[in-house]
């Protein structure tokens, strides 16, 4: 008999902003309701490792190292919302990505696809005194998937007739639909390169609020060059990352740059929308007929981005965030990975083989206790 579970699930995304915990309840129909979250910063020191580690700029020593340190880091969250709140029935911790290659090569006919995420779970299950579930896309990848996206698992069962899109650092889709079963993909960059540029040209880490970008002029002639990109061609299921929008990436797209710096974030602003609007109108619309977006993530907060997405969008689309559903668009993801822990705990298939191309569905997660 499934019962409500009280979950501490814990992620750090593509963006490596802070640490993401939120306390949740999870109930036997799969809706979730987040208690309390909170967005716990990296010490200074460690996250400038992790940004070494997606450069590939740390040797081996140093990144088994900093597996077990994040690790820490993850425990020290969690640790804030069980002295508020008590001990969850358990935790649940994506961890933290460091490098995924969902691509087909091989070395002596044995698949190199994979993934890996670091925040030892072993580390958190003796830090905190709670079990713990994590490492939930290899498994996935091991039965032919890439791994991701997985939170399309949630957003099937909290939304209808959406396309309920994340913008992060890189910006994904999922298309619950009557007119089709379920399915997602990560449709480009989200706030990777922008936060990279605002780093660069104003020593600030985001863009809050979408003002840098409000204050600057979109450079048409770049943002045409850039959404040439073969990535925005490939059709679903398709996933991205650091790895292919990584600092080379980028640097190697700012020579052909406006002059203003405002511009350069402007036009990378107007990427991120306008190639999810592309993104629609090659792989979705054709045959999916859905009227609302729901947005979430850190772009749901970019002002600037919502008036893009809203002018490069059809006019009959309604725009939202996850606010309006009573989500926090800051803590959706979090939400979702409690979800998908729920459902390891209940042997519940976890993953959508219609979002990652996996074989079929299957339980994701590992469990480790203290």
């Amino acid at each position: 008999m499934k019962e409500p579970k009280q979950i501490i699930a814990l992620m750090s995304g593509t963006s490596c902003d802070s640490i993401d915990a939120g306390l949740c309840e999870v109930y036997p129909d799969l809706s979730c309701k987040l208690i309390k979250g909170i967005n716990h910063p990296y010490p200074e020191h460690i996250r400038a490792k992790i940004f070494s580690a997606f450069r590939g700029d740390i040797n081996i020593k140093e990144l088994c190292q900093l597996n077990f340190a994040v690790g820490k880091c993850f425990a020290d969250a969690a640790n804030i919302l069980i002295g508020e709140f008590g001990k969850p029935d358990f935790i649940s911790s994506h961890g933290q990505t460091v490098y995924h290659y969902p691509f087909d090569e091989k070395l002596d006919n044995i698949s190199l696809k994979s993934t890996l995420q670091i925040g030892e779970s072993s580390v958190i299950a003796r830090e905190t005194g709670c079990t713990v579930i994590s490492n939930y896309r290899e498994k996935d990848i091991a039965y032919g998937g890439q791994g991701a996206p997985l939170v399309c698992f949630a957003d099937e069962k909290w939304f209808k007739n959406s396309l309920v899109q994340n913008i992060g650092g890189i910006s994904n889709v999922t298309v619950v639909s009557d007119d089709c079963e379920t399915f997602g993909f990560d449709t480009g960059c989200g706030n990777i390169m922008i936060d990279y540029c605002v780093q660069k040209f104003f020593g600030l880490k985001y863009d809050k609020d979408g003002e840098i970008a409000a204050s600057g002029t979109v450079c048409d002639s770049w943002l045409d060059c850039l959404l040439q990109d073969e990535y925005y061609f490939m059709p679903p299921p398709k996933t991205t990352g650091r790895e292919y929008f990584s600092t080379k990436y980028i640097e190697n797209i700012l020579k052909i740059a406006p002059p203003e710096p405002q511009d350069i974030i402007a036009t990378l602003t107007a990427l991120t929308a306008k190639s999810i609007a592309q993104a629609y109108e090659r792989f979705i619309y054709p045959s999916v007929s859905v009227d609302t977006v729901v947005i979430g993530g850190g772009g749901a907060y970019n002002k600037t981005m919502m008036k893009f997405l809203r002018n490069y969008l059809p006019k009959r689309i309604e725009l939202k965030t996850h606010e309006d559903y009573r989500i926090s668009n800051n803590y959706k993801e979090v939400m979702a990975f409690a979800l998908i822990g729920y459902c390891n705990f209940y042997n519940i298939p976890n993953n959508l083989p219609c979002c990652t191309g996996a074989e079929k569905r299957v339980v994701l997660g590992k469990v480790v206790t203290p």
